[in-house]
């Protein structure tokens, strides 16, 4: 990765649950391998921005949408819309939740770390992508989690279609969970990433006895933001077993 000094890293040694705290950290060392990209040359920085006619637009147009209320009231909202939506899947977007598996490590789950401009901060996320013209989700997800990740995975379950933003844009998107198996012999330096052009992915390993903590020591990173289905689904995780309703 061009931006920071990550590593892919192995989340079982001994001594990770410190070592959980500091990945941000260029320096830090892990008991294991570990696998470092390219050395950044810079921090993102955002030179300009200006308004955009939405016919200069590639990936996302504005709308008015007028309409008639509950009670009889003609209103009107603005809506941004995504121009590449397939019409074959009628879905936007596929994320993929992942569990490692390894024949004799606790099971974990791949975060991928990138730059987002319309934050201006780098976001955890799961790995997830737009499904491509004549693309089933299915086939998306897991031509998407290879690329970004470099892992072969197995489809386990697919969500229903979910808004991403409906205050704000009809994108939807589904969840996928995949499922990638380990051999004995690995140790976290993860294969061959197959980036575009403008793609600066970071793996990072996260054991899921672990997840919700460390997302939490993610947030409060500087220029640190995770994702929001991300954390809806560590945090209720962690509620299901911390809180006392009954068996969840």
């Amino acid at each position: 990765m061009s931006h920071l000094q990550f590593s892919i890293r192995p989340a079982f040694a001994s001594s990770y649950n410190s070592a959980l705290v500091r990945a941000l950290t260029p320096t830090l060392k892990s008991a294991s391998r570990s696998f470092t990209m390219s050395p950044k040359t810079q921090e993102p920085v955002i030179t300009r921005v200006s308004e955009l006619p939405t016919s200069e637009a590639k990936w996302v147009t504005l709308k008015k949408i007028e309409y008639v209320d509950q009670v009889g009231k003609p209103r009107t909202w603005e809506v941004a819309e995504r121009k590449t939506r397939a019409a074959k899947a009628g879905v936007d977007a596929v994320a993929m939740g992942n569990i490692l598996i390894h024949p004799s490590r606790p099971p974990a789950t791949l975060v991928v770390i990138q730059y987002r401009p319309p934050l201006d901060a780098y976001t955890v996320e799961w790995p997830a992508g737009l499904i491509d013209a004549g693309e089933t989700v299915e086939e998306a997800a897991v031509r998407e989690f290879k690329e970004e990740t470099g892992y072969d995975c197995k489809l386990i379950s697919l969500s229903p279609v979910q808004a991403a933003d409906p205050g704000l844009s009809n994108a939807n998107m589904q969840m996928a969970i995949v499922e990638v198996q380990l051999p004995e012999g690995d140790e976290g330096e993860g294969p061959e990433q197959r980036l575009e052009d403008g793609e600066h992915i970071q793996r990072v390993i996260i054991p899921l006895s672990e997840f919700y903590d460390r997302l939490v020591e993610y947030s409060k990173q500087d220029r640190m933001i995770v994702a929001a289905k991300l954390f809806h689904f560590a945090h209720g995780m962690h509620f299901a077993k911390t809180q006392k309703y009954g068996n969840l």
